[in-house]
């Protein structure tokens, strides 16, 4: 495998950092894979965590993931984005082992479910399907249109460690 270039992934914490992550996801979402721009700033936006990948030591943003409440006890991935030349590192993979890590430490913390386990929601374009199948996300129910391409909702049932 190719090395990793030195990287950090962060929770973007001010209007810079959330501006970087709609500046990747609108790179790779409208202007690479051509959905409306219309709907690529959302209503989950305001409310949901944005974790931003950046190289280091420059600070450049190349890869961004959305988490946001689905419901008690769930929540949603949403909007993975990673700019296309840096995708061979595999920085998908560790921004959704990111996301998982923090949605397990905050349902122990704030929802007393240590030992248990909450639900993961992500809507899969189809031809992505497979790279959440890793994670152990299953189809839920039939094919839809979102934002006018082709998507499939995934579950994961991810548990929460009892803390040590």
């Amino acid at each position: 495998m190719i090395e990793q270039p030195a990287h950090e992934i962060i929770i973007a914490s001010n209007e810079e950092e959330i501006q970087q992550c709609y500046k990747v996801r609108i790179d790779v979402f409208t202007h690479e894979q051509g959905f409306p721009i219309e709907t690529e700033i959302d209503h989950l936006d305001p409310v949901s965590i944005h974790f931003l990948l950046r190289l280091k030591p420059s600070l450049i943003p190349i890869g961004v993931i959305r988490c946001s409440q689905y419901g008690p006890g769930t929540y949603k991935l949403s909007r993975l984005a990673v700019l296309k030349e840096y995708r061979r590192f595999k920085f998908g993979v560790e921004l959704v082992q990111t996301l998982h890590n923090w949605i397990q430490a905050d349902a122990n913390q704030g929802q007393g479910q240590a030992g248990g386990s909450v639900k993961v929601v992500c809507h899969s374009q189809i031809p992505v399907k497979s790279f959440y199948a890793k994670f152990g996300y299953i189809p839920e129910g039939e094919e839809f249109d979102e934002d006018g391409d082709p998507h499939q909702k995934l579950i994961l049932e991810l548990p929460i460690p009892l803390q040590s």
